[in-house]
């Protein structure tokens, strides 16, 4: 790649050694007892012609239109558009040789009265005008195609600038995070940091990513799920705990897949999942409301209602209804199994239960709803129901097929802990399997830890549902993408 720069390039380096030679600085200075734009459109008059109080802004330019001795220029902060109006009859000679410097992109502040425009936009009529940074790369032309979005999610950067709505939609999802930490506030949780290299990748059924500590010479796992530490933490005594942080799976990538994402832990002393159950609504309804100021919204050609309570449907009903046998059935589980081409030999019967669950009933759940009651063998770190030990106390909540939440009541017996640990299930590869050794979180069970409800909810794709956004990649402010230039 060339290092001298193209020729719109070399035009606005042009202009910033003009703006040098003037004796000012191009990259900015602090500026301050300036306003948000939305503040200052707020200040502006109701009527054309009168004039309101005086203000100071700053922003990046994002258009403008050059009437030769009137120009109009719209700038752009995180709050808003507001226009400019800088005239030649009222500008200072310094003040319209600077003008004369400046491109799109640039960022500047500017002072000035605030009026409403004959054609009834809100604008200031400036009479100040500061350079806080010039911008030496051309504005983006308008993007077509796969090819572009790709560059767009490169250029994080470029996309929150010039494409419509993505800021606004991080900003939901900086609203939505916030809604859930205020509502664990309320309810008493505590959240804490816990370790994200871990011996043992325990906690959920995916593969890790591995890597190697040089100075004790031993192999590590970035952490798949933030479970085990919190549990430990709930047999210390912190009895509400929670931790939203960033977990790594070495898994594919797809619309509602990142290697690296989000999610919220939490842990809940004397509880269970019925409990969990009450704590989503709350959660995700606040959030909803956070993000939009309403619990309904769209999702795609659908309405979604957040309002509680939501929906609840045991994972056999669903079964039954929807695959048309009982999932205890085996030679019926293995006959609906056949027919979607899923293999059944050599492969645990509840395994086999639910590949026909998620062929047959996922996309079917529209929801908001809680699917509970579980086969137990794929549970092996959830308690069972009394009244049957084949059924696990957990649920998964769904919203038109895509599973947001996963809660259990905790298993807390150490006993049958470490011979679930001890068997893996037939059939799953052990990197597949939840039920990996590990002697220390039996150890921490055995000093004694509450009955507990607890639950997982990916973050980014609560921020996709509540945003009424198709892919992960456009919540996430760096999703992970192929180097730019490969071998």
């Amino acid at each position: 790649m060339s290092d001298t720069p193209d020729r719109l390039e070399a035009a606005r380096l042009d202009k910033l050694a003009k703006i040098e030679a003037m004796g000012i600085d191009p990259w900015g200075q602090r500026f301050d007892g300036h306003i948000a734009i939305e503040e200052a459109r707020e200040k502006c008059p109701t009527e054309a012609g009168t004039e309101g109080p005086v203000v100071r802004v700053a922003g990046r330019i994002l258009r403008w239109n050059d009437k030769g001795k009137l120009h109009f220029i719209h700038i752009q902060d995180y709050t808003g558009r507001i226009q400019l109006m800088l005239s030649k009859k009222d500008a200072s000679e310094a003040m319209w040789s600077l003008l004369e410097c400046l491109d799109l992109g640039d960022l500047i502040g500017v002072d000035g009265t605030t009026r409403v425009s004959n054609t009834g936009e809100k604008t200031i009529l400036v009479t100040g005008l500061t350079i806080l940074c010039k911008s030496l790369a051309q504005p983006p032309e308008k993007f077509h195609g796969l090819q572009d979005k790709e560059l767009l999610l490169r250029q994080r950067y470029v996309d929150l600038i010039y494409t419509e709505g993505v800021l606004d939609r991080m900003f939901k999802r900086l609203r939505i995070i916030d809604s859930i930490r205020q509502t664990l506030r309320g309810e008493k949780f505590f959240e804490v940091e816990t370790p994200v290299l871990h011996a043992i990748a325990g906690g959920a059924a995916a593969r890790p990513f591995t890597t190697h500590h040089n100075a004790l010479d031993i192999p590590l796992f970035l952490r798949i799920a933030l479970e085990l530490h919190l549990k430990r933490l709930m047999v210390g005594g912190v009895e509400r705990v929670y931790e939203m942080g960033r977990v790594f799976r070495n898994e594919g990538v797809d619309g509602t897949h990142n290697p690296e994402f989000t999610m919220i832990e939490l842990y809940q002393a004397y509880a269970n999942y019925e409990v969990m159950m009450e704590l989503a609504e709350k959660l995700i309804s606040n959030a909803a409301i956070a993000a939009n100021g309403t619990a309904v919204l769209p999702w795609g050609d659908k309405t979604v209602d957040f309002t509680p309570p939501f929906q609840r449907a045991k994972y056999g009903d669903l079964f039954r209804e929807h695959a048309g046998c009982d999932m205890h059935d085996a030679e019926g589980v293995i006959a609906v199994a056949k027919t979607l081409h899923i293999e059944t030999a050599n492969r645990h019967h509840d395994v086999v239960v639910n590949d026909v669950f998620e062929a047959t009933v996922e996309d079917k759940l529209v929801g908001p709803i809680f699917v509970y009651d579980y086969p137990a063998s794929m549970c092996p770190l959830t308690k069972r129901k009394q009244s049957d030990p084949n059924i696990a106390e957990r649920f998964e909540m769904f919203v038109d097929g895509m599973e947001l939440a996963n809660a259990y009541t905790e298993l807390n017996d150490p006993r049958l802990q470490e011979e679930l640990f001890r068997t893996q299930l037939q059939g799953l590869a052990e990197e597949d399997s939840m039920a990996k050794m590990d002697h220390d979180f039996v150890r921490a069970l055995k000093v004694g830890m509450p009955a507990a409800g607890g639950m997982g909810i990916g973050i980014d794709r609560l921020v996709m549902l509540l945003t009424n956004t198709t892919s992960i990649r456009d919540v996430i402010f760096f999703p992970l993408l192929k180097p730019e230039h490969s071998a």
